[in-house]
């Protein structure tokens, strides 16, 4: 039995503070007052002073009410039974299905061990091009999309959802407006991936401690069916939601702050996310993409800063778009080899012109006398925003592979490209002869 306690010792914001003994960190507690009972989980302890943080907000509870430890951290329910479903950040329904108590697991445990984890070293196909052409994506891989608000970053991770050839996705919601848990809920159902796929999702409206809750419960979930031997894509949405959540709790605790206001442990805090990502050796696999919105469209803010150290690359989106040159996938070079023979050379050339085009654009905007050279480069820079650049494409690697040959065709003479002349032979769009 645990033991109950009917004093407690202050009430600040959504924290409690009571003096109890044989209490761990992370541990639930049951908050008995006159409006009913509430979760809080352990916050912080000193000695026997013991801070939890109530789910659902100090409001109404008193100093006389009673709060009972139950001996263990966060758990989820774990089953086949999760797939198809919504939850909140709790792991309660929110679709109006029957809850889950069986099966129950902790959250929050430990990274993989190293010596389990096996090489990065098979593609994730998503049907973007900008994506699977220039910046592939690789099982157990953990990149962030650093973006800004207003762009369609919600939009981009939907598509994803629906079409990245994994086993299933698991989408965490943190701080959403209700109107993206619609359109997420929308999307998944109309597009036919929520059979495949489980919601966890926190609102703006709902208790903040619960947005702390989202990436734990979705990757504890994700490590339990990758280790099943299933595919596993996490998308987490906001993960700039979630270090503010941080900062709020530490502010309510008085902890000394760091920069820009943010914990001191804010790096290791993304870090035991992040580092979840894994292929497990004989068993499946778990990929991480995290939207990371930049505050005045500034990396070296805090947030995205710290994820820039942790993560393998990232993907910068930009006026509606996957930027060529911010974007970085640090291990595709470990399955470009296994694609198509012209895939890293078509990549590496494609960028190279795009690069000369936009300093041609740059000339052309001062008023400079374009050259034939120039005027080249100002067709394919064109050509390549609207056929591979643009969100709304959606074609295959290898369709991409020769679109991208086809735009060369169109603007350049082969020699022209920069590319081994035995890729040529074999790819150059052949000119079919007139009579």
């Amino acid at each position: 039995m645990r033991k109950v306690y009917s004093k407690i010792q202050a009430i600040s914001g959504n924290v409690i503070t009571v003096t109890a003994s044989g209490v761990r960190y992370g541990e639930l507690a049951v908050v008995s007052s006159r409006h009913g009972e509430s979760l809080a989980e352990v916050i912080r302890l000193s000695e026997e002073q013991v801070a939890l943080q109530v789910f659902t907000g100090g409001r109404g509870i008193s100093t006389g009410d009673e709060v009972r430890f139950l001996g263990h951290p966060m758990q989820i329910s774990f089953s086949d039974n999760l797939l198809g479903r919504i939850f909140d950040g709790s792991g309660r329904p929110r679709d109006n299905g029957p809850a889950l108590e069986e099966n129950m697991i902790e959250i929050g445990g430990p990274s993989v061990n190293p010596s389990k984890r096996i090489i990065p070293r098979n593609m994730i196909r998503t049907n973007i091009p900008m994506i699977d052409l220039f910046n592939t994506l690789v099982e157990s891989q953990k990149l962030p999309i650093f973006s800004v608000s207003g762009e369609p970053y919600n939009q981009l991770l939907a598509r994803i959802a629906m079409q990245a050839e994994v086993d299933m996705i698991i989408l965490g919601g943190i701080g959403l407006k209700y109107d993206d848990y619609l359109f997420f809920r929308d999307a998944l159902e109309e597009g036919g991936a929520m059979s495949r796929t489980i919601f966890f999702v926190h609102t703006a409206s709902d208790p903040i401690v619960e947005s702390l809750l989202v990436p734990d419960v979705s990757l504890a979930v994700a490590e339990r069916f990758a280790l099943k031997g299933k595919k596993v894509l996490v998308l987490l949405t906001d993960m700039t939601n979630f270090a503010d959540s941080m900062k709020e709790i530490a502010i309510t605790m008085e902890q000394v702050p760091s920069n820009r206001g943010y914990p001191g442990d804010l790096y290791s805090q993304l870090a035991a996310r992040y580092e979840k990502a894994v292929d497990f050796e004989g068993a499946g696999s778990i990929t991480t993409l995290a939207a990371t919105t930049m505050p005045g469209d500034d990396v070296t803010h805090p947030v995205p800063d710290n994820t820039g150290y942790i993560t393998e690359g990232q993907y910068y989106l930009r006026g509606g778009r996957i930027e060529p040159f911010g974007s970085l996938s640090r291990l595709k070079q470990l399955v470009n080899d296994k694609t198509r023979p012209d895939h890293r050379a078509l990549m590496d050339g494609m960028i190279k012109l795009y690069a000369a085009y936009k300093e041609s654009l740059e000339k052309k905007s001062m008023g400079f006398r374009m050259a034939d050279w120039d005027n080249k480069l100002l067709k394919y820079g064109e050509m390549f925003e609207e056929q591979m650049m643009d969100l709304s494409v959606n074609i295959t690697l290898e369709e991409a592979l020769e679109r991208g040959w086809e735009i060369l065709a169109d603007c350049f003479e082969a020699s022209e490209t920069g590319l081994r002349t035995e890729l040529l032979k074999q790819y150059w769009p052949r000119q079919e002869e007139t009579a």
